[in-house]
């Protein structure tokens, strides 16, 4: 008797910082559920850093119990005393130090300590030792090119996808210095579609919603917004849609990682609510794709 042939997919995980928490969640789901390993896995900023470890050979639990048990920002950042309490972002803007990097380097942070437990978390893997292949994007800041990144140290590479600008220190790659894959592409649907996978899985944590004005009052959340603004205004065409598309946001601040628990959760509701449409993305054979390419999921 012949044996189910895998699915060959590509899953695509969106930036949001804090909020890309919830790409665990979702993983957790699959797992839980069953699916396949996707066959690439692409991602910007937090969904760099997710998929990456996730390519490397970290579970879903292993993740979890990262980001609940053993995750406080302020270990991973250099040369601040933070209160014990508070949004330890928040905080840092307001101190004279901070201040003081922001007129004469650039970034408030190193993100040398960053790099550090991305290197240790990935078991220092290359790009041709991971699990399962992985790619992330970055910015070029001289030329403003986006820039994919397949090679050399995973860790790296990550800690390039997630340098969002005034906040860590760009990387330098060669002639290129990189900030933020998200400037450039929030969701890199695009990147397993140019690897030639016609079934995308995209999960995206980026929303932009209404909030109150007196919200905006230390320049990291001013910042940040002014580049969801930017962001949700991109225009995406075909190639950046993804087959399906899970959404997984309710608002939670991008700073605010003390809500990891709440935001795991998150993802793995929002990847409940769409079973139907998972176990249809999942499935072989003719009938299947034709409804896949009618868009009969939603997305």
């Amino acid at each position: 008797m012949r044996s189910k042939r895998k699915p060959r997919w590509a899953l695509a995980l969106s930036g949001g910082g804090a909020k890309g928490i919830a790409h665990i969640g979702v993983l957790k789901v699959l797992e839980a559920m069953g699916m396949p390993p996707p066959s690439l896995i692409v991602g910007t900023s937090m969904g760099a850093i997710v998929g990456g470890l996730y390519a490397c050979g970290m579970s879903a639990a292993e993740l979890e119990r990262f980001v609940l048990d053993d995750f406080d920002i302020r270990k991973y950042l250099d040369g601040f005393a933070f209160p014990a309490s508070g949004n330890p972002f928040a905080k840092l803007i307001r101190t004279g130090q901070a201040l003081g990097n922001l007129a004469t380097r650039p970034g408030i942070d190193s993100g040398n300590k960053v790099l550090e437990v991305l290197e240790k978390l990935s078991g220092g893997a290359s790009f041709d030792r991971t699990r399962i292949p992985f790619l992330c994007n970055a910015a070029d800041l001289a030329s403003g090119e986006e820039v994919i990144l397949s090679e050399g140290s995973v860790a790296k590479a990550i800690r390039a996808s997630m340098a969002f600008p005034a906040f860590f220190d760009p990387v330098g790659y060669g002639d290129r210095l990189l900030a933020d894959g998200g400037l450039v592409d929030n969701l890199p649907v695009r990147l397993a579609r140019e690897a030639g996978f016609s079934r995308v899985l995209a999960v995206d944590v980026f929303g932009i919603r209404r909030v109150k004005p007196e919200t905006f009052k230390t320049v990291p959340v001013i910042v940040y917004r002014a580049f969801e603004i930017a962001t949700a205004r991109m225009d995406r065409d075909a190639v950046d849609r993804a087959t399906l598309t899970l959404h997984a946001d309710d608002g939670t601040s991008p700073f605010d990682f003390a809500r990891a628990r709440r935001l795991v959760a998150l993802g793995e509701a929002a990847a409940r609510e769409r079973t139907r449409e998972l176990g249809l993305f999942f499935e072989s054979g003719p009938i299947a794709a034709i409804r896949r390419m009618l868009g009969k999921q939603g997305g």
